[in-house]
């Protein structure tokens, strides 16, 4: 059963709405595997993860969110999944994630 629903539906629902400029920061994060080459449910942790990271920073710390991808990935992926799902959230988080946060400071 899970637990906190609401949290869960403004993911999916985040995702959704969101997943094009997502797969578009996923492409660059990947460039030995295009977006439709990558294993559906990669693809989908993937958008889940990002989405994380650059939309709910501010209740998902950024390493709970890709270790929560990488048990997801650990859980319904293949052998390499969460290899390679923490690598591409891994570079995300430093150079996109990282970059906001610079700009923000730099604003201020």
């Amino acid at each position: 059963e899970i637990e906190d629903t609401d949290f869960v539906s403004e993911l999916v629902h985040g995702v959704l709405e969101k997943q094009d400029d997502l797969d578009n920061q996923i492409r660059p994060l990947a460039p030995e595997w295009p977006l439709e080459q990558i294993a559906r449910i990669d693809r989908n942790i993937l958008r889940l993860g990002l989405y994380e990271l650059l939309y709910r920073g501010d209740h998902v710390p950024p390493k709970v969110a890709i270790n929560e991808a990488v048990e997801l990935a650990k859980a319904f992926g293949s052998d390499n999944s969460s290899k390679f799902i923490n690598g591409v959230l891994g570079t995300a988080f430093r150079t996109l994630v990282e970059a906001v946060t610079d700009a923000d400071t730099k604003v201020q």
